[in-house]
């Protein structure tokens, strides 16, 4: 059984901090923290922080190296794909996995990209794996998209809409189709067998067991939103929200009890949707504090700088463990893996991340990178 020695062990939780104790795992999981020094080797000591988590991306599916056009974030067939998969895009030899890993960034929700109204499935994968099978953690429902992303592309395949009304006119009736489906097959008027294959994927969203991943920004569409969430008891996160610049929003959405993946924070606001967009605004969530995670939205920044964007919550009075709890607990909290990722404790995962110094320190870095009790990277 090996066993780090943290110097400070940032645990994940909000405001939890523990000094000179030894993290002892055996195989891939943790047994025991601990002030008493441990009979069995030490490989690697320093601070110590949980494995990162990015709750929103696109690595692996819009690579490294490769030009734009062999991109496969948005399926162009139609505006509703609710058999595509995120899992069957990725290539692991995608080179941003490597700086991912070496910044400690060890596990990425990976989602289909905005341009459709129902883009497809997302999926939580290792960012240390070797290929799909070996990444693959679990299935993290469906990518939706409101706004400006999925009424701009009226020449791709498919119905397209050409409004924000249009947008949401194809997700009611795709939603109320699935609704009446659900409700035959419950009845015994209709067996499962004739179902459209592609309304049969929505019958765990229509049980409330599935979760939206919706692609939003503005205010009036997270007002949109949330309307739809209470008519159809629809169970959502809300992904970006970067032009929200109004304290009265986030405080609708913390008191619907919705999830936010904040971010991108370093992006450029290129379009319309995002004139109100500004690092300004997260004085506002900071405030309100609704459950709330961040995203690299990778390649849009790049995944490696996921622990960069704290800077600015730091700015609004966050203390060092809360921002830590961002990219941690609060992340895995919202995609469901808080039972074995998130926080370092007993029974959970050994994906640790040593640092030669305190991380929020421009000069410090991770010296020994550790995922499910196996090295891989030691600066």
């Amino acid at each position: 059984m090996p066993a780090i020695y943290a110097k400070i062990l940032y645990t994940g939780k909000p405001n939890e901090i523990m000094n000179n104790v030894y993290i002892i795992f055996e195989k891939e999981k943790i047994v025991e923290i601990t002030s008493n020094k441990p009979d069995c080797e030490i490989i690697a000591e320093g601070v110590v922080t949980p494995a990162f988590i990015d709750a929103h991306c696109h690595i692996g599916m819009a690579r490294s190296g490769e030009p734009s056009t062999e991109g496969e974030t948005n399926e162009r067939m139609d505006s509703v794909n609710t058999l595509a998969d995120a899992i069957n895009a990725i290539y692991f030899d995608d080179k941003a996995f490597k700086e991912s890993v070496e910044y400690g960034v060890l596990y990425s929700c990976v989602l289909p990209g905005s341009g459709n109204i129902i883009g497809g499935k997302g999926v939580i994968i290792r960012n240390f794996a070797d290929n799909i099978e070996e990444a693959f953690i679990k299935s993290t429902g469906f990518k939706v998209a409101l706004g400006f992303n999925p009424r701009r592309q009226l020449e791709w395949k498919g119905v397209r809409p050409s409004t924000r009304m249009g947008v949401i006119a194809i997700l009611k009736r795709t939603l109320i189709k699935a609704k009446k489906e659900y409700a035959l097959v419950q009845k015994g008027k209709k067996t499962i067998e004739e179902v459209d294959p592609n309304i049969e994927q929505l019958f765990p969203v229509i049980e409330g067991k599935e979760v939206l991943r919706v692609h939003v920004h503005k205010n009036d569409d997270i007002l949109n939103l949330l309307r739809l969430r209470r008519e159809f008891n629809l169970k959502v996160v809300i992904d970006h929200a970067c032009d929200v610049n109004s304290e009265k929003i986030f405080q609708r959405i913390k008191e619907e009890g919705v999830p936010i993946v904040y971010g991108p924070v370093d992006a450029f606001p290129y379009k319309t949707e995002l004139k109100n967009e500004s690092w300004h605004n997260i004085g506002k969530l900071v405030r309100v504090k609704p459950l709330f995670g961040l995203m690299t939205d990778h390649p849009v920044i790049l995944q490696r700088n996921l622990f960069l964007q704290l800077r600015f919550f730091r700015r609004f009075g966050m203390s060092k463990t809360e921002c830590i709890s961002i990219i941690t607990d609060a992340n895995a909290r919202i995609l469901g893996i808080d039972n074995i990722l998130g926080t370092v404790e007993r029974g959970k995962l050994a994906s640790l991340i040593v640092w030669n110094g305190d991380p929020f320190s421009l000069e410090s870095y991770p010296i020994t990178v550790i995922a499910e009790g196996k090295i891989v990277y030691k600066a």
